[in-house]
């Protein structure tokens, strides 16, 4: 019987031979601390300093981003927790159930959903532009994804199906349950923190080129999505309704309507654009 302190993994292709690795990081006054908060609460805080710094580029205020900041948590957690708990409701029987985050369950769709919803509802209380603060959230939030994936490592969790290319990772022991024969599998963890790491490189360099508030946003969801609609297709602990892998469904469709809305967009920016140098040329002569 393993252990169930820690996980035993390695990466046979990349010459690392079998390492344990445990989710908790210490204990306090009696109470696991998962390395999945710290990581997850690292995140947070590199997303919000990155934030700060395009609130500056938007002439947004320290204190009003705060004050966003604090909803888009609250409202992402609870947003998170909520389309995780409605997609297996079959495995709650409680209210307490239903809260216990701290038992695990997750789910980044309703987090951004979550987060999208308090942009919303502060910009309408503070009269703020919402696009462009979607613009701020959003390749911060691509760091939040990038550090969180690396949470699910340390709990040996979201992987995917068995493979035989070089970098797959070999599941030894996973708590009480060991593999007589090791099995192989993607490490569909890597591949979205990979997937997003270029992505936020990407869009952090096009930040300041946009040609219309909400483009850096849409870009996130295009990229986002086009990713996730196929790793999610590796995974073997997607959140399914009926034969659907349902965060795949809805990769496919953010996808979709993202190009959609940047074509539109972008078409009627360039249009607006000839229509001011047409006035301003007017207005020379």
């Amino acid at each position: 019987m393993g252990n169930p302190d820690y996980n035993i993994l390695s990466f046979p292709g990349l010459g690392i031979g079998e390492f344990q690795i445990s989710p908790v990081a210490f204990t306090v006054f009696g109470r696991d601390i998962a390395w999945y908060g710290i990581i997850i609460t690292l995140g947070m805080i590199l997303a919000f300093l990155y934030a700060s710094s395009r609130a500056k580029f938007e002439k947004i205020s320290s204190d009003d981003l705060l004050d966003y900041a604090i909803f888009i948590i609250v409202c992402g957690v609870i947003g998170a927790r909520a389309y995780y708990v409605l997609m297996k409701i079959e495995n709650y029987n409680t209210f307490y159930d239903a809260i216990a985050i701290w038992n695990g369950g997750l789910a980044i769709y309703g987090g951004v959903i979550g987060g999208v919803l308090a942009i919303i509802g502060v910009s309408l209380v503070k009269k703020f532009n919402i696009a462009k603060m979607l613009d701020i959230v959003a390749p911060s939030c691509m760091i939040g994804q990038i550090l969180g994936r690396w949470g699910n490592f340390m709990n040996a969790e979201a992987f995917g199906s068995e493979t035989t290319l070089p970098w797959r990772m070999g599941i030894h022991q996973i708590g009480y349950k060991t593999y007589l024969t090791p099995i192989y599998v993607h490490p569909t963890f890597l591949y979205e923190s990979l997937w997003n790491l270029v992505g936020f490189v990407i869009i952090h360099s096009l930040y300041k080129k946009k040609k219309f508030d909400g483009q850096v946003c849409l870009m996130y969801v295009v990229w986002y999505g086009f990713g996730r609609m196929f790793i999610e297709g590796l995974r073997t602990d997607s959140l399914m309704v009926g034969d659907v892998r349902i965060s795949q469904l809805l990769a496919f469709v953010s996808c979709i309507i993202g190009i959609v809305l940047l074509v539109v967009f972008g078409t009627l920016a360039k249009k607006g654009k000839k229509a001011e140098e047409a006035v301003e040329n007017n207005t020379e002569e």
